[in-house]
């Protein structure tokens, strides 16, 4: 018997799950370990979806665990986007993402202006030069070029957000290290990543661990929800299919309400299916992962008359207003104070409770 779930009990689970309803998280590792990673494109926003899940909310706490008690690192890992994840999952991100080896591609090669053979001396140079130090990207680029023998390479490393530099992250190569002298660095995690393995887990193995995590927080869902929150939509079919297929004794398909099928954990549901739908409002920062990991065409969190206003060009998603587990509205911090801009009716008393709590917490 196929069992069968609202969307509003979904979403309503969700923000239980993702630490918004309640705050309830105990640390920065916490939250990025339940979220399957905290995107930090834009630093403010990571310290607030951060916060904003907190019970105790401290805004020091994620340099201190970036680096001083090195729990969390920052890298190139999901869709190629720069992630708060803990340390040590890190390895089983790596596993999974480089079973895709876009570098690999003539077509991504000639965007970025380099060879196959450039983009190896590349991956093979960048951990000779990193070694056990950190360096900055300048410093990095110089001894890049200094092992290889090969100038060009230095235009290429220097332009773009890193491009070059993102199959290094993926393959568990190289994350951020400590700023040196305000500059952006880098080391190898084996150097800096306490516990760091002597190679990666098989995928057969890490990947299954990830999907496991993802329902956890940001299921039910389907492979192909999973495949474009970790790999952007391009996953290895029979990679993708594979990890379901090893998962499967602890998963059951579940119908909502709109007639979707979906994959739910089965020790999870039965929590799902006993879940209220939410009258909460809460206001959630730019690239939140409530919204950046579900895909954008999910009508019943995200009404697509609000799209356009959420999914912005050049892959800026506006911080949002969340009213019974669904995007109402979308806001921004603007002179000082919080700038509202609604598209469906939110109750008053619970909205200004939102507000003033995310006040607090831009003036923290």
């Amino acid at each position: 018997m196929t069992t069968r779930l609202t969307w509003a009990q979904i979403l309503s689970w969700r923000l239980r799950r993702q630490f918004v309803s309640g705050a309830g998280a105990e640390n920065a590792v916490a939250v990025a370990r339940r979220l399957c990673g905290v995107q930090s494109q834009v630093t403010s926003s990571a310290r607030l979806a951060v916060a904003v899940r907190s019970a105790r909310p401290d805004p020091e706490e994620i340099d201190k665990a970036l680096w001083s008690e090195r729990t969390l690192v920052k890298t190139w890992i999901m869709r190629g986007t720069l992630h708060l994840v803990p340390a040590d999952q890190l390895a089983d991100y790596c596993a999974a993402l480089s079973t895709l080896r876009f570098w690999e591609k003539g077509s991504w090669q000639r965007g970025h202006g380099v060879t196959t053979g450039e983009i190896e001396a590349i991956i093979d140079a960048v951990p000779r030069a990193l070694g056990e130090r950190a360096l900055t990207r300048e410093e990095l680029v110089d001894a890049v070029v200094e092992v290889t023998g090969d100038a060009h390479l230095r235009q290429a490393l220097t332009s773009g957000w890193g491009a070059l530099l993102k199959p290094l992250s993926r393959l568990g190569e190289l994350c951020y290290a400590p700023p040196l002298d305000g500059r952006v660095a880098f080391t190898a995690p084996r150097a800096w990543v306490p516990g760091w393995p002597a190679g990666l887990p098989p995928h057969e193995e890490a990947g299954p661990r990830l999907v496991r995590a993802f329902l956890g927080a940001h299921g039910p869902a389907t492979p192909e929800m999973f495949d474009t929150w970790l790999f952007g939509g391009v996953a290895r079919k029979a990679v993708l299919k594979g990890w379901f297929r090893d998962l499967a004794p602890e998963l059951t398909e579940v119908e909502t309400d709109d007639g979707m099928t979906l994959t739910a954990l089965t020790e999870h549901l039965d929590d799902v299916a006993g879940t209220a739908p939410s009258a909460e409002v809460h206001l959630l920062p730019g690239f939140d992962q409530f919204v950046l990991a579900a895909p954008r065409g999910l009508a019943p969190l995200l009404p697509p008359e609000l799209r356009p206003k959420v999914s912005r060009q050049a892959g800026w998603i506006s911080p949002v207003v969340v009213h019974e587990g669904r995007v109402a509205g979308v806001w921004e911090a603007k002179g000082g104070d919080i700038t509202l801009d609604l598209a469906a009716p939110v109750p008053q008393g619970p909205l200004d409770e939102a507000v003033a709590r995310m006040r607090a917490l831009l003036a923290g």
